[in-house]
This record gives C-alpha cells, structure tokens and sequence, in this order.
C-alpha cells in the first residue's frame, strides 16, 4: 500500500535560458545608462524612460516564461504605474512606479503564485533579497576553483568594508583626509567613490530585473515506491558567500575599522585634542551623526543575516566575542552620533527633527543591545523583533505624554545668547509656531529683550492666546491646555495685583 509524505519546502527556481555572462554585460549597460539619465542631473522623465528600458530588457531575457494574456496584464499595470511618474515625479510616484514595475515582472514571470498572500511573499522576497543577488550570482561567470572560492571569501568583507569606510569618510573629516591620501592625484581626477557607490547600487537594482528568481513555497509530494526526492536546489545565498570563514574574516576587518573611527572619536570628540588644520569642532560634530547611525543599522543587518539562531557562526567560540566586541564598538558609535547632535544643538538650537534623532538614536542602541542579548540568550529573530516593537511601544506612548512644544520653546530661551551669553540669539518667529504651549516661553523672550521693538510680537502672542482660549472649549478640551490656561491665568492675576 502507498503511502504519502507531504512536506512543505523553500523552492527557488531560477529562469534559465541566458547566459549569466550576458546577463552580467547587459546590466553594465543599464547601469551606464542610468549614469547618463542621473549621476548630477535633476530626475523627471529619465526615470520613466529608464523603467521602460529596463521593463523592455527585462522581456527580453525572459521572454520564454512569457505567455501573451499575463504579458498584456502586466503591460497594464506597468502603463499605469507610469502614469503618475509623467504627470509629476515626486515620492509618491516613485514608490507607484516601484512597485508597479516589480508587480508586472511578478504577474508576467511567475504563474506559480495565484493568492494574495504567495505574491505579497514573493514581492516582499524580491525587495528585501533582489538587491543583494548581484555581487553573488555575478560569481557564476568564472569556474567553481580555488580561486572563485577564495574570491568568495573575501568578497563579502572587502565589500562592506568598503562601504563602512565610505561611510566613514562621510562622517569624519580626519578619516576623509586619510583616504583622499590613499588615492594617486591622478587616479582621483577619473574615479570618484560617490560615482562608484552609485554603479555598485544601480548593479544591484537592475539585476534582480534581468536573471529573474522568484523565492516561493511549494507542497513537494513524493510516494515512499517511487524513487529517491531529487535533491533541493542550491540556497539563494551560498554557503561559502555566508560561512564560518566569511563571517569571521568580516568580523576582523569590521572590528579594526571601526576601532579607527572610535579611538578618532576619543581623541578628537572626547577628549578635545587640537583638530588638524581647516577642521573646526563644529563641522567634525555636525558631519558624523547621520552617517554614523546609517553605518549601525548596516552593521545590525550583518549579524541579524550572518549569525543565524542556531547556526555554525552563532555557535563559534571565535565568532561570538567578536560579534560582542564589534556591537559594543556600534553602541559606542551610536554614543558618538549622541554627543555630536548634542554639540550642535547646542550651537544651534533645538527642533522637532532634531529631538526626533535623539529618540530614533537611542533605539538603534538598544536594538543592538538586544541583538547581544538574543545571540547571548540563544532567542530567535521572532523574540527580538517582539523586544524591539515592546521597546517602540514604550518609548511611542511616553512620547506621547511629553510637551514637546513647551519643552523645545523652553530650551531654546534658556540656552539663547540673551539668556546664556553664547548659542544663537532666540529666533521668535520658530517659537510662535510651536504654538500656544510655547507661551511661557515666549513670555521669558520678551522680557530678555528690553527696547526692542515688540509690537507686532505681542499681537502675534495675543493671537496665541485667544488660540488657547478655544482650545479650552469641551469639544477640543485637553488636560495640557487646561494647565497652560491656569498658568496664564495666574500671570494675569500678577500682573493686575502689580
């Protein structure tokens, strides 16, 4: 009697009727034509035409998994994504054309996927992978040797290392000096970093386009009288790309890089050692939080991809201190980007975006935290995205419950020139449009400012004032207004008793 097994499976099947070697070609072209169509100019219409281009080479390639009714729909939805992208090219329609585009490459390349659910999974597969297939599938080209193995093994360090350093650049002047000095004067008149970062992203966006492969789950099957389950196709990211070698090799790289940056932190940010020439304090602080943060979250994809629950990495005895050691220079790094916004709020005062960045650094230092803690503690992913959306919960809801008005308005005036004798004199006109809970505050800039001329300054208050008033009535009462009023009301029962 037969007897069935059914067991469900990870499938990648990949579109095979080119040759990687052209494929590889064919997205140098693309790629050099979307250095034409963007590097330094202003975008419009270059990126409709280069969708199109892209939408046509794609058919091309795959034009065998093609059938004339799914062609024709995905044409559609192509033509309709387009649409908003000529009417007027802005965030909206770029994320409309987007994801139109991927939906039609869907709809014409992968008839497997019928349901809501498999066509979201596999879009959600085609975003967050498609991106990193290039530099992988692109290895094809040479023979499987020592020295593709070994090119294997170090492409992935060399890679992020790269762009660490990069990144590095960006954010610290002294570390940009070192670099430009790495490079002969002639060297540097034809390449630039920018542009090759740009060929190196545009390569891994036209890809996934060009060789096709769609990750999807299949019920696989197999009668115990028939033959042997023919064996799985090989994963989307090899096993030498991510092995124990890889990782560890990345690691060391990583560690001693990001070293650099932290003792040049200690000795510049820190510790207030003399800047080289042409280097202020200010633009050192100023240039390095943003790319610093950016620089902790790709490092906090790395281990989340590299140091699976359970795995060979994960349980190394070499790889875990160094994995330890590498997070902890992170968190340092976050601490650093902390310090340099605080300096220069402190020049140049606080804002909504600004606060927003010392909330939004602060959680990229705890989710690393929480990375050692799941890697430490042997959790899954699933336990620490759970502590991660816990910890957003927290700090959205205390959020919530701070003035932010009152509090910016009232550190603004505090820390102003009038107020302190250093920082930047109180700009009025960014109080008065925080609104009536910058009352108290404003009142404290009036009285720092005697002989000037404050007509039209207290009849913009007043006009805050009535402001408050209304928002006092029972439909738009708050328990924040309610406190403003008692505190106005007091001043005015001071003042009529003075």
């Amino acid at each position: 009697m037969t007897s069935l097994a059914s067991t469900i499976a990870a499938e990648i099947r990949p579109i095979r009727h080119s040759s990687i070697p052209a494929k590889v070609g064919l997205a140098l072209v693309l790629t050099a034509l979307a250095d034409w169509l963007f590097y330094g100019q202003r975008i419009g219409l270059s990126l409709t035409l280069f969708a199109i281009v892209m939408a046509c080479v794609s058919v091309l390639f795959n034009h065998a998994a093609l059938d004339l009714r799914r062609a024709m729909i995905g044409t559609a939805v192509l033509v309709a994504g387009l649409v908003p992208a000529v009417e007027e090219l802005n965030r909206l329609s770029v994320l409309i054309l987007t994801m139109t585009l991927a939906i039609a490459l869907l709809i014409a390349t992968n008839p497997e996927t019928t349901g809501f659910a498999e066509r979201a999974r596999a879009l959600r597969n085609f975003f967050l992978l498609g991106a990193f297939r290039f530099f992988l599938e692109a290895l094809q080209i040479f023979n499987i040797s020592a020295f593709t193995r070994g090119l294997a093994l170090w492409l992935l360090p060399a890679t992020l290392s790269t762009v660490f350093v990069a990144l590095f650049a960006a954010a610290n002047p002294v570390i940009e000096q070192w670099v430009s000095l790495l490079n002969p004067k002639l060297i540097l008149e034809y390449i630039s970093i920018p542009r090759v970062l740009f060929w190196a992203i545009m390569l891994a966006l036209v890809w996934p386009f060009i060789h096709v492969r769609w990750r999807r789950r299949t019920i696989v099957t197999a009668a115990v009288a028939d033959g042997p389950v023919p064996p799985p196709l090989p994963p989307l990211v090899s096993a030498e790309f991510l092995n124990p070698s890889t990782i560890l090799r990345s690691l060391i790289l990583f560690n001693l890089l990001f070293a650099a940056q932290s003792i040049l932190d200690g000795i510049y940010l820190w510790g207030h050692v003399a800047l080289p020439d042409n280097l202020t304090y200010a633009a050192y602080a100023h240039r390095g939080a943003y790319p610093l943060i950016a620089t902790a979250l790709l490092a906090a994809a790395f281990v989340l991809v590299a140091i699976r629950p359970g795995g060979a990495a994960e349980k190394s005895k070499v790889i875990r201190p160094l994995v330890y050691l590498w997070v902890g220079q992170n968190v340092l790094l976050v601490g650093s980007s902390i310090l340099r916004l605080d300096l220069y709020v402190d020049i140049y005062m606080l804002t909504y975006w600004r606060i927003a960045a010392f909330i939004w650094m602060g959680l990229v230092a705890l989710g690393l935290v929480l990375i050692v803690a799941r890697i430490a503690l042997n959790r899954s992913n699933q336990w620490l995205v759970v502590a991660n959306l816990i910890a957003l919960t927290i700090v959205l809801y205390g959020c919530s419950l701070v003035n932010f008005d009152a509090f910016i308005a009232d550190y603004n005036v505090v820390h102003s020139r009038e107020a302190s004798g250093k920082g930047v004199q109180i700009d009025i006109n960014y109080l008065l449009t925080l609104g009536p809970q910058a009352l108290p505050a404003i009142d404290k800039a009036i009285l720092l400012r005697p002989g000037a001329p404050e007509s039209c300054l207290v009849s913009r208050r007043d006009r805050l004032v009535e402001q408050q008033r209304q928002d006092l009535a029972w439909r738009s009462w708050g328990f924040r207004s309610w406190r403003l009023q008692r505190w106005l009301d007091s001043q005015a029962k001071d003042q009529r008793a003075g």
